[in-house]
């Protein structure tokens, strides 16, 4: 029988309920991930723009030993590494997936928001604190509300690539999109079906976010080329 047989895909329609929780597991992941990413990249990125060399020390270890290790390692470290440490530190998949793609990709949007500091003159710095202003103040009042601007697009690219990643969970057998594929296809010997319609649903995910962050950047473009 043919890859694409009409047959083949009545069974993957039939069956769609599985991956549409799947679809939903691979959103909440994603949700989760991306508040802890936020949080982390904030934090980090801030402090890779302080004048504290150990401050700036820490955030740029944090950024290179995530961006320099694959995500899968980091998977399998954490779900099947700590238990073996203390038996007490076992961690569901769905946890897991969280916690490593949101480190993971912290350090991805650490450096989009450094960036996004370092295209602010530094004469704003300097102003706030002739004014009294603490680093803190000078980041959340001035310097960051600045710099949003410019890290929007860039930002919007890390969510795609956040969503992406979380199929990573599939190698721990979290239940995501990733996962109901290869189980379902495996199962029923129809792979085909199955990765088209999971490659789809990830589209529906991924693709308003890349146009906006294409549209975004233009807008950024066309306002610099007025300015």
């Amino acid at each position: 029988m043919s890859p694409f047989a009409l047959e083949r895909w009545q069974a993957f329609f039939a069956d769609f309920g599985q991956f549409a929780n799947g679809f939903l597991y691979t959103l909440e992941i994603s949700i989760g991930a991306l508040l802890l990413a936020m949080l982390l990249g904030v934090v980090f990125g801030s402090l890779s723009a302080t004048r504290n060399k150990i401050l700036r020390g820490i955030s740029r270890v944090y950024v290179e030993v995530y961006q320099n290790t694959p995500l899968l390692i980091q998977f399998v470290v954490v779900y099947y590494g700590f238990p073996l440490l203390n038996k007490d530190l076992v961690i569901s998949a769905f946890w897991t997936a969280i916690i490593c793609v949101g480190l993971y990709h912290g350090a991805y949007i650490a450096e989009v928001i450094r960036s996004g500091i370092e295209g602010v003159p530094k004469g704003q710095t300097e102003a706030a604190e002739s004014q009294g202003f603490t680093y803190g103040d000078t980041m959340r009042l001035i310097i960051l509300p600045q710099a949003i601007r410019m890290i929007y697009p860039p930002l919007t690219n890390q969510v795609v690539n956040l969503i992406k990643n979380t199929s990573t969970v599939a190698i721990i057998s979290g239940a995501d999109l990733m996962f109901t594929a290869k189980s379902w296809s495996s199962m029923n010997v129809n792979y085909i079906p199955a990765f088209v319609g999971v490659g789809v649903l990830y589209f529906v995910l991924c693709f308003p976010l890349a146009t906006l962050a294409r549209r975004m950047e233009e807008k950024n473009k066309n306002a610099y080329s007025v300015g």
